[in-house]
């Protein structure tokens, strides 16, 4: 009897193992192309040194017009979620797992990489670091920290796919393809931690009945995520 119930108890843990792994692979396959390797390079950070931004003062940001206005737009978002994660790492919620630990330090790592991409590829016409206010995050609780990545994730897709349109270079057009891709698997992800082998990873309160994922106008992301952000950010000249 006791070895009938330690294979099926290896059987659950082999299982248990294998779903970790393959979250941890999906993630890793997010990576960006060749085009951004020297900012992966230079951006690459340990769990105890994750190179955070240096916070602004709460001060008005205009975010520019045309194609700098939707870079500068899309390096806010990216700074507020290299901001968020860095705290989750720093300070995991009670009760988190090793394999939660891992993934959530992935998609810092990710988001790390994206923010310091925008501001190299802005050089001196990139915003200057925000304030994060993440003052109704209670970073104790499983809940509310996945709850607040949730809300991230889903806001960030929605944002890259509403601003594509607005960008002219077929450069930069490319990059965000390439960036809410990543963006597009740390939603999944987040949403199956949440929600277990559910079809909530895609579920229908994201995708319409097209196939398509939510597509959302700069002005309105920014109404959205204006509670996290001490600063006052205007953005509407963002690709004019």
């Amino acid at each position: 009897m006791n070895k009938i119930m330690k294979s099926k108890n290896s059987g659950k843990e082999e299982g248990e193992i294998t779903s970790v792994v393959n979250r941890r692979l999906f993630l890793r396959s997010a990576g960006l192309a060749t085009s951004l390797g020297t900012i992966v390079l230079g951006a690459a950070c340990s769990d105890d040194d994750p190179d955070p931004m240096i916070p602004g003062t709460g001060d008005a940001v205009d975010l520019g017009s045309g194609d700098i206005g939707v870079l500068n737009y899309a390096y806010a978002l990216e700074q507020l979620e290299a901001a968020f994660y860095t705290q989750v790492v720093a300070t995991p919620y009670t009760g988190i797992t090793d394999a939660e630990k891992a993934i959530l330090t992935d998609i810092r790592d990710h988001e790390v990489v994206h923010r310091d991409f925008f501001k190299a590829a802005l050089g001196d016409k990139a915003i200057k670091g925000l304030t994060p206010n993440f003052a109704a995050i209670d970073f104790t609780k499983r809940d509310a920290v996945l709850g607040a990545a949730k809300l991230f994730e889903d806001t960030g897709v929605a944002a890259y796919n509403g601003a594509g349109k607005l960008i002219k270079d077929p450069g930069y057009l490319l990059l965000a393809g390439k960036i809410v891709s990543v963006e597009a698997r740390h939603a999944a992800v987040i949403r199956d931690l949440i929600n277990p082998k559910s079809a909530d990873f895609a579920g229908d309160d994201i995708i319409n009945g097209d196939g398509f994922d939510k597509a959302i106008a700069p002005a309105d992301i920014l109404t959205a995520v204006k509670g996290y952000v001490k600063d006052t950010i205007t953005g509407a000249n963002v690709g004019k």
